[in-house]
């Protein structure tokens, strides 16, 4: 049993931390409700990229590495190669970042190419339309990175907002039955009844949400962490050795080759070019996914010197990338198809039904 000075305490925690962070809780379930739908939404906006219908004997032809890059480039003359990677949902497509520079830049081109062809399918929209208004709010405000940690501060707060309302719940429901509104009282009584049974019911649903959330805005410091940290260490050997200039990269299809020959049974995620931001001066990074249902949300990093096609290592991702790659999916109900997103749907509209019920007893306090 708390005592009244223990009582005031949780209270003065739920009722601030709650308050601070509403208004940011109530725009990420906002803009986070139609993410959850954003193949179905994108498909609906004609934004969404497919493959073309080809001839049944040409479905198994797959063009070279070396020869999408070019069709991308042909786009775009000038600009580089930061990123290439295979479509995760369809696979006869690839991606292909174009940047200035190998330098990190919000200033890129994305192309999708057919893999069996070899042909430019059609540039993504970068920056416009309705799903990157909603993704760019939901991520960073439009603000880079502190606009990302700003929002991680916000997810700290609400998980002390769950854990100090299921504090101060269980002396409260002692007074009632379980999920009791009491529709005899006043407009206010009522609110906060509901406000605290769509508390409970999607407690272990939001905090889930929230600590993934949170998690999902550390990641550049994250990925900056392991390549200072483990990534350096493992190419410490490269340290005097000058940058892979680019004339002397080896062709692309040919470093694949050697990355796929070291972990047979994976599939390319994607592939970081020598001096990008998930590679080094020396190295073409190729990024693998697994073959089960929990490795193919997982990536093993296969280092290829872009000199020699020679395979340098293979080092396992620390558990802090595990956690971060594990999260994103979590986070927008990715796992399970349309009944899962259906779920989080429901439980993202009890949410918003919870912070708004919050916000108007404040505004309706005695």
């Amino acid at each position: 049993m708390l005592s009244s000075r223990a009582l005031r305490r949780w209270t003065w925690w739920h009722k601030w931390s709650s308050l601070v962070c509403t208004v940011f809780m109530l725009l990420l379930c906002l803009t986070g409700l139609p993410l959850i739908f954003h193949h179905q939404i994108s498909h609906w906006l004609g934004d969404e990229v497919e493959a073309p219908v080809l001839p049944a004997a040409l479905e198994a032809r797959r063009a070279s590495a070396d020869d999408m890059a070019r069709a991308a480039l042909a786009l775009h003359p000038g600009r580089v190669v930061q990123f290439a990677g295979q479509n995760e949902e369809d696979p006869r497509l690839w991606w292909f970042t174009l940047t200035p520079t190998m330098a990190p830049t919000e200033d890129f081109k994305s192309i999708a190419v057919d893999a069996r062809s070899g042909e430019v399918v059609r540039e993504y929209r970068v920056g416009e339309g309705f799903m990157d208004l909603m993704l760019r709010l939901h991520v960073d405000l439009f603000a880079g990175l502190p606009g990302k940690l700003f929002l991680g501060a916000m997810g700290l707060l609400l998980l002390v907002a769950l854990v100090t309302g299921v504090v101060l719940y269980a002396p409260f429901m002692r007074r009632l039955a379980f999920g009791e509104v009491r529709r005899d009282r006043s407009t206010r009584v009522r609110w906060l009844d509901l406000h605290n049974l769509l508390g409970i019911v999607t407690l272990v649903w939001l905090f889930v949400v929230g600590a993934t959330g949170m998690i999902n805005t550390w990641a550049d410091l994250v990925v900056k962490y392991w390549q200072n940290d483990q990534l350096a260490s493992v190419l410490a050997h490269y340290r005097d050795e000058p940058a892979v200039q680019p004339g002397e990269q080896l062709p692309l299809q040919r470093a694949l080759q050697a990355a796929q020959a070291q972990l047979p049974h994976t599939t390319l995620a994607f592939v970081a070019m020598p001096g990008s931001s998930f590679s080094s001066p020396h190295h073409l990074a190729f990024f693998m996914r697994g073959d089960t249902p929990l490795t193919a949300k997982l990536l093993t990093p296969v280092l290829v010197d872009a000199r020699t096609a020679e395979v340098t290592a293979t080092p396992p991702l620390p558990w802090y990338l595990k956690a971060l790659l594990l999260s994103l999916p979590l986070h927008f109900g990715d796992y399970g198809g349309l009944p899962l997103q259906l779920l989080w749907a429901l439980l993202d509209v009890a949410s918003i039904l919870v912070l708004g019920s919050g916000l108007y007893l404040w505004l309706r306090r005695r």
